[in-house]
């Protein structure tokens, strides 16, 4: 007779066995992880430094602001739109019901400062007639408690990006580079951001 490879077991011991793997837990669904908290951003100015050259802060400063509301209206853990919330100062109790009905469990008012910002064109000396544009650009993220403005948070980022191009460096090219590198270096610091609002907060 062919060996099948299949055992037969004793019902009372299938039985046995059976009841062993369910007190194991063995298939039982796993606990889901609770969901993110969510919160409201709201932005109150894009700043450079005064170490930072104010033609370089022209082309940086456009770019960090639009990289940064993007940011707050598309990321998954930020609440864009509030509404017509109540004045934080006036009724702040209301705003903390406003933001808690709208899925928010705090709000923050950031100011984002460019620490950092560099442009650099040189020739690529192991490619004859092309050139490597280089941009870097910091950025430190401040958050204020909404409402009281306390201290609620900071988050530093930074990001270098490097495009060969040809001899004539077209606008495209340098404005392609900038928003690289910004949104790179929002990106990075959204990112400390959200690692510190995960901290428990310590009591008291």
């Amino acid at each position: 007779m062919e060996k099948t490879g299949i055992t037969m077991l004793p019902m009372r011991l299938a039985s046995s066995l059976l009841a062993s793997i369910a007190l194991l837990g063995v298939g039982a669904p796993v606990a889901s992880a609770a969901p993110a908290k969510k919160y409201h951003f709201e932005l109150a100015a894009v700043t450079a430094k005064d170490e930072v050259k104010a033609d370089v802060a022209k082309e940086a400063q456009p770019r960090i602001e639009a990289q940064v509301k993007k940011q707050f209206a598309n990321h998954p853990q930020l609440v864009g739109d509030i509404g017509d919330a109540p004045n934080p100062d006036s009724k702040p109790d209301a705003y903390r019901k406003h933001l808690k009905s709208k899925g928010a469990t705090a709000a923050y008012l950031v100011t984002v400062e460019i620490t950092e910002a560099s442009i650099e064109i040189v020739p690529e000396e192991r490619k004859p007639g092309t050139q490597r544009i280089s941009v870097h650009v910091g950025v430190h993220f401040l958050g204020e408690n909404v409402p009281g403005r306390t201290m609620g948070f900071t988050g530093d980022g930074s990001a270098t990006i490097k495009q060969e191009v040809g001899m004539k460096v077209r606008d495209k090219d340098r404005e392609y580079t900038w928003d690289q590198a910004a949104e790179v270096a929002v990106d990075d610091a959204m990112k400390t951001v959200f690692k510190q609002l995960a901290v428990p907060a310590k009591k008291q």
